[in-house]
């Protein structure tokens, strides 16, 4: 029998992949954390991963950004390590799920920057690039874009067609936007809308996500729950994100971001990776974000609970 994510230790959490890991985060009732982190930049710990501290605050779920399936790195981590089994030693290290970001970029946009965040053929939304990814130790892919990569919800319906196809049931998909991505609609049109959840419902995702309240202009909790209640009609879950260097701000905003998303019905919640422009999120808001959907008792749980169980 599946039990919820919010309990299980390493080596349970270690058997769970595709529908039990699906099953296992809906048992948690909206209690689940993911942070997520980049591994291509020096982590604020120097020798440890921004993941792996990431994962020490409580973190339930590790999501890696810019992590490229054709040139794999995560520094802090050990230097022995061979590139394609990276995702499984972290896996391993921090006794968490760990997933990859993929991105949905459309084929006829013309890159307005040349920057850090600029998207290689290894990160984009491919049923070819999520197969490498399964195999290199991933459980879940999330589907959406870095700033200015051009991600349309067109776009990633088509990616999530791709992907689907190419892995089946074997890992669980989210995708959605946590901001504009590179692709602005019109001032009446909000960044994700009902219409858009449909689409990424028929082409086969599981959890949607969704910009957390308080965090993009026009996203409010009224607006998050409309949205979240629609995905629960469909059948699927919803996922709040901070992906607007929010994750850098006071406590006091993380646990009201919290707090509304919780009660727009987050199933999962989401944290993002430049709160401290290092690659991850202040990581005090990791705790403090934790703590205001679970208290301190699940919160610190996680964060004792010995890899080795």
């Amino acid at each position: 029998m599946t039990k919820r994510y919010l309990d299980c230790s390493a080596s349970e959490i270690a058997q769970l992949s595709g529908q039990s890991l699906l099953d296992s985060l809906r048992m948690s009732e909206g209690r689940i954390l993911m942070a997520e982190t980049i591994g291509a930049l020096q982590p604020m710990l120097v020798s440890v991963s921004n993941a792996e501290l990431a994962a020490s605050q409580s973190a339930d779920l590790l999501l890696l950004n810019l992590f490229d399936a054709d040139q794999p790195e995560i520094k802090g981590l050990p230097s022995d390590i061979e590139p394609s089994q990276l995702l499984k030693e972290l896996a391993r290290f921090t006794g968490r799920a760990v997933g990859v970001n993929l991105e949905a970029v459309a084929p006829d946009f013309e890159q307005a920057h040349k920057d850090f965040w600029q998207v290689s053929p290894g990160r984009l939304a491919t049923g070819e690039n999520a197969q490498k990814l399964y195999e290199m130790g991933a459980r879940f892919i999330t589907v959406t874009g870095n700033p200015g990569n051009g991600v349309s919800n067109e776009v990633i319906s088509h990616s999530l067609r791709s992907i689907r196809s190419a892995i089946g049931q074997t890992m669980v998909l989210i995708a959605g936007k946590m901001h504009a991505a590179g692709i602005l609609r019109s001032r009446s049109e909000k960044i994700i809308t009902k219409q858009d959840i449909k689409e990424f419902a028929d082409n086969g995702v599981d959890i949607v996500l969704i910009p957390a309240p308080g965090t993009v202009a026009g996203i409010s909790q009224q607006y998050a729950a409309e949205l979240i209640d629609y995905a629960h009609d469909l059948g699927i879950m919803a996922m709040t994100a901070i992906g607007t260097s929010q994750e850098g701000a006071s406590v006091e905003t993380i646990r009201q971001i919290a707090l509304m998303s919780k009660m727009a019905g987050a199933d999962l919640h989401h944290i993002g990776d430049t709160g401290c422009a290092v690659g991850i999120a202040a990581p005090e808001n990791i705790r403090e974000y934790s703590i205001a959907i679970r208290g301190v008792r699940h919160t610190y749980a996680r964060m004792a609970r010995s890899v080795c169980r």
